[in-house]
């Protein structure tokens, strides 16, 4: 870490609701820590923010494989939790990243990050069922159900993620799952620049491929390789990969696809030194946010269709600020060294900040603003 910024020095363990209720209630400020995997969000130059260890709080209270729902605390690594989905042939759809690095269920779902294969069926917001959080005022508060059916009231759940802990402490929460696919594949087609890559992008997009993932990778030389991956009955594979190849134009099958999926996921193309900003992005904003990386050499990633980019930005956070924010950008650091977690274009916050009124009147939680 650098300098000018430090995690705050006190420290508690809370093992129960009860134990996060006293300590909200005790302390003037509180941060929320799970498995530290994004750093950037645990930065406070305050020295009266204490932070609130979360990892005792772990372990999956409920799940019916029958169902496809589970029920976890909000401490656990999101690695044990793909475990016992994985027994039952089961898995989460959004493809939570960096459980390699010790992402826990309240950490993701604070940062509101989802992987690659979101791109199907959609985000982390889309499977959550329920939470249960301690608010600035020290009360527990339920949102939502464990089941999959409607729920009546505020639809709290859906708003805690990207909270950033800024609307209370995550105790809990339910989820639902999907089957997992038998196998999967994919197609890796190299384009001479990004206009080509986005237009059999585009040819892709439009077909009835059901795709679990469809990603670019820009290249050092201006080149740009797309990676799509489909899932199903093994036997079915090779054909599917000859229909995406037709459309595409271009590309080679790979059969054993799961090491480059996995490395997108951990971010094993990061470079040391780095940060990793999570950029949301459109067709119409990706070029012209393309156009001003490829000119600094910054490694990058376009996932879910080229609606998220992620960066690996080297230097200053300030000028990836500035950079951003000209092109009408926001991002979010989620590791590196940065005083900052939240930079370029500043999000319109009226919600939020009406529900933090009423959730945390104190000030309790920390700003990332």
């Amino acid at each position: 870490m650098n300098s000018t910024t430090a995690l705050p020095a006190t420290a508690y363990s809370p093992a129960s609701a009860s134990e996060v209720q006293e300590l909200v209630q005790s302390l003037p400020k509180v941060l929320p820590q799970g498995g530290q995997s994004k750093p950037p969000l645990l930065q406070s130059t305050d020295n009266t923010v204490a932070r609130l260890d979360m990892c005792k709080l772990t372990g999956i209270s409920e799940y019916e494989p029958g169902e496809y729902t589970f029920t976890a605390f909000a401490g656990t690594p999101l690695a044990g939790i793909a475990a016992a989905l994985a027994e039952n042939g089961q898995y989460m759809p959004f493809d939570p990243p960096l459980i390699g690095q010790g992402a826990t269920l309240g950490g993701t779902i604070a940062a509101g990050i989802s992987g690659s294969r979101r791109y199907r069926y959609g985000g982390l917001r889309d499977f959550i069922l329920g939470v249960q959080i301690v608010d600035g005022q020290g009360r527990l508060i339920r949102g939502g159900g464990k089941v999959v059916k409607n729920a009546a009231g505020f639809d709290l759940p859906k708003l805690m993620v990207g909270s950033l802990g800024r609307l209370g402490i995550l105790i809990s929460a339910s989820f639902k799952v999907f089957p997992a696919p038998l196998t999967t594949a994919s197609l890796s087609a190299s384009f001479q620049d990004l206009s080509q890559a986005l237009a059999a992008m585009a040819r892709l997009m439009s077909g009835p491929f059901d795709l679990e993932a469809l990603d670019l990778l820009p290249q050092g030389n201006g080149a740009v390789t797309l990676l799509a991956r489909v899932g199903g009955p093994a036997d079915v594979l090779a054909t599917r990969l000859d229909r995406l190849r037709s459309v595409a134009g271009a590309g080679d099958p790979v059969l054993d696809d799961e090491q480059i999926w996995a490395g997108a996921n951990d971010f094993g193309w990061l470079d040391q030194g780095c940060l990793l900003v999570k950029v949301p992005t459109t067709a119409q904003t990706l070029p012209g946010l393309d156009s001003a990386l490829q000119s600094t050499g910054i490694s990058r990633r376009y996932a879910v269709g080229g609606n998220l980019a992620w960066i690996a930005w080297r230097g200053a956070v300030q000028e990836c600020h500035q950079l951003l924010n000209n092109l009408g950008l926001s991002g979010l650091v989620l590791r590196g060294e940065s005083q900052r977690a939240l930079i370029g274009k500043p999000l319109e916050n009226t919600f939020l900040n009406r529900v933090r009124v009423a959730l945390d009147p104190a000030h309790r939680f920390v700003d990332f603003e």
